[in-house]
């Protein structure tokens, strides 16, 4: 495993591009993915396992196209408490009714990662009932994204980056800092196995309403940590792709994650499980189809052609289109 996250950020540099840190960062989304395949049964496992490399790869795609495609940004988040106070009943669950009695428009501009995830698995069904095995690879990938995004506290908050209260900075921080500083070297992502989703849409909305309610947590005590560290203790400099960046310190992300007392491995471990779920449901919707035919399938030149039209785009676009997390 570390073999390969160590090819894909060389990946990354040879393209001359620092990768961003966001939406749980490149690193963390792979993982992720990569992780969820192992909690699939054998049926499923002999597709899955073979382009494991794929689904881990391609599992940033959403991120990448939000330097192209305006409206790809609120598809990874939803500022839930722009709709009252917890649990928000006034925002409705089902996507035809909150539309009626907010507007499409008012919902796209506070997010809606929720009603997404939801579409992004009928597509999953759809794909895994046409035995189409580019739209499963690709939705498969995708799903796991804003699956992930919807296990992040900060995703489900309009003070998404710490803006409103002077710790801008702390949504790269918990997502992705955390993680790459410690997730190989402590971190437990061997997990169960993935079961059957019965209402993917209550299951997502809890997921929301669990990152709502730790997002309070998440800012607050990274403004009581940084009472107790000097500045010059709380960010350091370090190397990375040949650039010298200012970030948080390693002494105070790792006191941060013993003051969160588990938080952000508990959230990637429920989003392994909540990625396999998703994908064992969408086949079992799909009458469980045969997919051993598929395992030694390729991409077309067509799809290939479109994976390197994103990287070009995300490469050479400079900014995000939307709201940028940090």
């Amino acid at each position: 495993m570390k073999k390969a996250i160590q090819s894909l950020l060389l990946f990354f540099i040879l393209m001359g591009t620092q990768y961003p840190v966001y939406c749980w960062g490149f690193y963390a989304h792979q993982k992720i993915n990569y992780y969820a395949v192992f909690l699939l049964p054998p049926e499923m496992m002999v597709l899955f396992k073979p382009n494991i490399g794929f689904l881990s790869e391609h599992a940033i795609d959403p991120d990448k196209r939000r330097y192209a495609v305006p409206d790809e940004g609120p598809r990874h988040y939803i500022d839930i408490d722009h709709y009252g106070e917890y649990p928000y009943t006034g925002l409705p669950r089902k996507w035809t009714e909150a539309v009626s009695r907010f507007g499409e428009d008012s919902l796209k501009q506070h997010g809606i990662v929720p009603w997404h995830v939801q579409a992004m698995q009928r597509r999953l069904t759809d794909a895994f009932k046409a035995k189409n095995f580019s739209l499963i690879m690709t939705c498969a990938a995708e799903i796991g994204h804003y699956i992930s995004d919807a296990h992040v506290p900060l995703h489900a908050s309009s003070n998404h980056n710490g803006q409103l209260t002077n710790q801008k900075g702390i949504h790269g921080f918990w997502e992705s800092r955390v993680p790459e500083l410690l997730a190989e070297k402590q971190f437990d992502f061997f997990i169960g196995k993935a079961e059957y989703i019965q209402n993917p849409g209550d299951f997502i909305w809890k997921r929301v309403l669990e990152s709502a309610r730790a997002a309070d947590t998440v800012l607050r005590y990274e403004r009581e940590l940084t009472g107790a560290f000097n500045d010059d203790q709380k960010y350091s400099f370090e190397n990375r792709n040949g650039k010298t960046i200012r970030q948080y310190s390693s002494a105070f992300t790792i006191a941060y994650n013993n003051k969160l007392d588990g938080m952000i491995e508990r959230r990637m471990r429920q989003s392994i499980y909540a990625i396999a779920s998703f994908w064992y449901s969408a086949w079992v919707n799909a009458g469980q189809p045969d997919l051993k035919d598929l395992a030694n399938a390729t991409f077309t030149e067509t799809d290939i052609k479109e994976f390197e039209n994103l990287n070009k785009q995300w490469s050479t676009a400079g900014k995000m289109i939307g709201r940028e997390e940090q």
